[in-house]
């Protein structure tokens, strides 16, 4: 579940925290996983993750399916609402089924002004892709930022599974002074998918595409 809709939600909040391109610092969390049986993926979980700019993530499978920002003011949340895309997506569940939500409402009716941040307008992800293809602009999501977003979830799962806090260098892609937990960010290959010995730390990070 990290690695699936974890993607998806922390490269969201990436996006929202201009951190698409960067990582946490400061990894930590618990899980539950199987003794027995066929799969050995976690479980329930929760996590925590601390970046540069002073922001906490928590990332738990018990919060509702979507992304709450939490500031001064109040907060925001994002969602799919109670939407599907395949029969498998779990719904928000929320009483409201609107996708967005906030403690004032008026933080989402406000109007964006001209001078203040306008982001990347993409209404087809597919669309957006192809169009990009014709004229080598770059796309709303790069592969650079695929890969931040889904490296951060591994970071989360290695947490998981070494209980432990763990310090991670964004710019190095390593974690540091920690040979334990930087021998998990890469299994072994089986000839002939083997990547250039250079590359395999980030094998398992290019797996997953970009939300």
């Amino acid at each position: 579940m990290i690695t699936g809709w974890g993607s998806h939600h922390i490269d969201c909040a990436h996006w929202a925290m201009d951190t698409e391109y960067t990582g946490p610092i400061e990894i930590s969390g618990t899980a539950e996983f199987p003794e027995k049986g066929l799969w050995d993926v976690h479980g329930n979980f929760r996590t925590e993750a601390l970046y540069a700019n002073g922001v906490r993530m928590i990332v738990s499978g018990d919060f509702p399916n979507g992304i709450r920002f939490e500031g001064t003011k109040g907060w925001l949340f994002v969602s799919r609402g109670n939407e599907q895309v395949t029969a498998s997506d779990p719904v928000s569940k929320l009483q409201d089924t609107q996708a967005l939500s906030a403690s004032d409402p008026g933080i989402i009716k406000s109007p964006i002004g001209r001078n203040e941040i306008h982001l990347y307008e993409s209404p087809d992800h597919h669309g957006n892709w192809l169009d990009c293809i014709r004229s080598r602009k770059e796309p709303i999501a790069p592969a650079e930022v695929a890969h931040r977003s889904c490296s951060a979830c591994l970071l989360h799962h290695i947490a998981m599974e070494t209980r432990r806090a763990l310090h991670w260098d964004p710019k190095k892609e390593k974690f540091q002074n920690d040979d334990a937990a930087n021998a998990m960010l890469s299994r072994p290959q089986r000839a002939p998918y083997v990547l250039p010995k250079a590359n395999a730390a980030n094998f398992t990070s290019y797996t997953h595409s970009h939300s």
